[in-house]
């Protein structure tokens, strides 16, 4: 299968080995509370810290999905309100469900193409800024967020990084609260997060003391001093993570390899397509480069060509992403993670090449 789709998408071909390795050791009928659990636990934990220079200081969790980190984040980091600076659909869906919880919730909304360093921040006491870092729905990416660290310097700074860990380096002391599901750039099966935590966001925790609920993050943080979780877990998920990060490059190499890639990418249709979208053409989503994603792509056309194209792929055994929020009828998306082989690649460039009119054709 060649997928494309930028969540849950194409899996490290090694996991067919690791699921059958799993399965004769064991794996998938031990106890989560025994020795043999723990280790795998401590294991999939240390190699995080290694692979993606995730700081020391800084504690990792597993939960279910980047789904439940918004509620971890509203009911044990949040003591007054938490403020959501997003500009696409994945923004707004946390913002949305952090408002079912908490009694206040700001929202500040901005153009896609415009830089979060430059949006007019208001004057805010909340104890949470909620920022995605690749928002997939649009193919954006943030590179930093100085300003919003000077505006509120107390505040906590969580990051949606859902479609970019793993796949691209993070500046982890520029945020307190990182989490991501593992089905896009960690190249695993879906079941499963990764949240990430500072010390100040512990703090913070330690403050509110919210042990209310079977997520509590001081109740998670108790489980996880001992590599134990705070519930049944997806016991083949962290083995197969473990076994994952102990094949994969360090982060600095990865990071170097997805970034050549969207470039590419983005060359490929920008010097082989017509841009003019009443004229059949394709383009990128998002015209300035410094905005767009090196993870996911969106590639703006007309709805019926964004369809033709979809079922042509299709037709050919190629799976795109489809468009998503504002997006879902004018652009598809083309993941760039980092389980994608460049065999795959070369294979939709050359469909594409084939079945798109391009400039070379466009002239004769």
């Amino acid at each position: 299968m060649i997928t494309f789709y930028p969540g849950p998408s194409k899996v490290y071909p090694v996991v067919e080995h690791y699921l059958k390795q799993a399965f004769d050791e064991g794996v998938l009928s031990i106890n989560h509370r025994s020795q043999t659990c723990m280790q795998i636990t401590r294991s999939a934990i240390d190699l995080l810290h290694q692979k993606l220079h995730i700081p020391a200081d800084y504690t990792i969790y597993f939960v279910s999905s980047a789904t439940e980190v918004w509620e971890i984040i509203a009911q044990s980091l949040t003591q007054r309100h938490s403020l959501h600076l997003y500009n696409g659909a994945f923004g707004d869906k946390w913002a949305e469900y952090a408002g079912r919880i908490l009694p206040q919730v700001s929202r500040v909304f901005y153009d896609y193409e415009q830089s979060i360093e430059e949006i007019l921040l208001p004057d805010s006491d909340a104890d949470v800024v909620c920022l995605t870092h690749n928002e997939t729905s649009n193919g954006t990416h943030l590179k930093q967020w100085n300003t919003i660290l000077q505006k509120y310097p107390e505040a906590l700074i969580a990051v949606d990084a859902t479609s970019s860990m793993a796949g691209v380096e993070l500046d982890w002391q520029s945020a307190d609260i990182w989490f991501a599901s593992v089905q896009k750039c960690f190249g695993l099966p879906a079941g499963m997060a990764v949240m990430v935590c500072s010390p100040k966001a512990l703090r913070h925790a330690e403050i509110i003391g919210d042990r209310k609920y079977y997520n509590s993050l001081l109740f998670m943080n108790d489980n996880f001093k001992k590599y134990q979780t705070h519930y049944t877990p997806n016991v083949l998920e962290i083995y197969l993570l473990s076994k994952i990060l102990e094949q994969i490059p360090d982060i600095s190499e990865t990071s170097a390899r997805i970034e050549a890639q969207a470039k590419e990418w983005y060359d490929f249709f920008e010097e082989h397509f017509d841009a003019d979208l009443t004229n059949g053409g394709v383009k990128p989503l998002i015209q300035i480069p410094a905005l767009r994603s090196d993870t996911v792509l969106a590639i703006e056309a007309q709805p019926a060509v964004v369809k033709h194209i979809k079922q042509i792929m299709e037709a050919q055994g190629i799976t795109l992403g489809n468009g998503y929020g504002a997006w879902k009828d004018s652009t598809f998306r083309i993941a760039n993670f980092p389980a994608i082989s460049e065999a795959d690649r070369l294979a939709l460039r050359e469909q594409l090449l084939l079945h798109l009119p391009n400039k070379a054709v466009v002239t004769v």
